[in-house]
């Protein structure tokens, strides 16, 4: 948890640098403008996302940040599932389990590795430990397995759940930034009617733009973030649901074993 702390706390600058460099060198760009001036009307949509305002460095900074975060939970997800297929795995989990071949189980966890195959590997170790104890009697060695299982679950379950709560909170950031964005271009707009005789026209289109930029970055934030965690919460408890299935099954044979 030490170590995720200190990628989120290293993420947030380098994004906030990313972004600023993105703003005033790629959107700030002198050819985006009229006359190659900034203070001039933009000619493309780079040099309006750049009359969008300052705050649009922080939305692009939490777009940044959902997208490093997806891309992790996509590598720390796939190596949880270990180097082969689950399904296979458990497989032959069940069956070299059956045939008595704990060894054999533990190699098969080695080479598989993972969330589940690590979980299953320290139930079979404490197995392994217990089955020659002929004094202790076969319902406190399932029990001794049992908590040997929970002890690797309370270690695996967290890595796997880990950055999501991240990913939902910039969904929820992107949007009130986002809006802050567009309340903020909106009161611009409302100076430029409030002055005296016409409107000035370029300063009221100037603020409506910077609002509705906000808007869309804000939104877009939004949605990547809320399809992001919704998307691995649901990978989270698919693996979550294999790696319960599997200890029951782990359980239900080593019951039958110590009998």
């Amino acid at each position: 948890m030490k170590k995720s702390g200190v990628f989120s706390a290293i993420l947030i600058v380098v994004s906030l640098i990313v972004s600023y460099i993105v703003y005033k060198y790629v959107f700030g760009f002198a050819g985006n403008f009229k006359d190659a001036n900034i203070n001039n009307n933009p000619v493309n949509l780079l040099g309006a996302a750049y009359k969008g305002g300052f705050i649009l460095v922080f939305l692009m900074t939490v777009s940044i940040m959902v997208i490093t975060y997806s891309i992790e939970r996509i590598l720390s997800l796939g190596k949880a599932k270990g180097k082969g297929p689950i399904e296979t795995f458990l497989k032959k989990v069940q069956l070299s389990l059956k045939d008595g071949n704990v060894d054999e189980t533990i190699e098969l966890c080695n080479k598989q590795r993972g969330s589940i195959a690590n979980i299953i590997k320290q139930g079979l170790e404490r197995y392994q430990l217990l089955v020659l104890d002929k004094e202790m009697d076969a319902e406190k060695k399932l029990e001794e397995v049992k908590s040997a299982i929970e002890e690797a679950m309370g270690l695996e379950l967290p890595l796997l759940n880990q950055n999501l709560s991240a990913l939902a909170t910039l969904a929820s950031v992107s949007v009130l930034i986002g809006l802050l964005g567009t309340v903020v271009g909106m009161i611009k707009s409302f100076q430029a009617l409030a002055t005296a005789g016409t409107p000035n026209a370029a300063e009221l289109s100037a603020g409506i733009s910077e609002a509705l930029f906000n808007t869309a970055f804000g939104l877009f934030g939004a949605i990547m973030g809320t399809i992001s965690y919704n998307f691995f919460l649901t990978k989270v408890g698919s693996i979550t649901y294999m790696i319960d299935e599997a200890t029951y099954n782990l359980l239900a044979i080593i019951a039958l074993k110590t009998k």
